[in-house]
């Protein structure tokens, strides 16, 4: 299927370049997630009306992505969990656990989704270095350290 983009998507393409995705991946992620539209003749012409508020509003996002990158770049994130004496976590930190207490530490809108564990799940104490995706074109570089509390 052919959709028209209407945001940048990482490893798809730029704003309004119309590209040929799977239907399965157009109809359930694309196009609900209002990230394209269908390709149709009246589409193209509708999105060439649009296009320079569409530019605007792309705009205004990536602004606000570097403004909270800049903030985040190089951050220290601290996460007390259960820890065993060797070091092992009762359990594991996830990107969900580092978005919530991103969240707590007054960066909002943070999604899981936007946490890069490279490495999967934290599961021992320590110093990890990770990356949240604010923007496909703004990519922060934060350390978590994890601290293990006596069961």
């Amino acid at each position: 299927m052919q959709v028209i983009l209407l945001e940048k998507i990482a490893n798809l393409g730029n704003l309004g370049e119309v590209v040929r995705v799977r239907n399965g991946y157009a109809r359930n992620y694309l196009i609900p997630q209002k990230f394209a539209r269908r390709a149709t003749e009246s589409a193209l012409k509708e999105f060439e009306a649009r296009r320079a508020e569409l530019e605007k509003h792309q705009a205004e996002k990536l602004a606000a992505a570097q403004a909270v990158g800049d903030k985040l770049s190089g951050y220290t994130l601290t996460i007390s969990q259960k820890a065993g004496v060797d070091g092992r976590l009762f359990g594991s930190v996830t990107s969900m656990d580092i978005a919530a207490a991103l969240s707590g530490a007054g960066f909002e809108g943070i999604q899981k989704s936007q946490v890069r564990m490279l490495d999967g799940a934290l599961k021992a104490v320590g110093e990890f270095p990770l990356q949240v995706a604010l923007h496909p074109d703004v990519v922060s570089d934060i350390t978590v350290v994890v601290q293990g509390e006596m069961a």
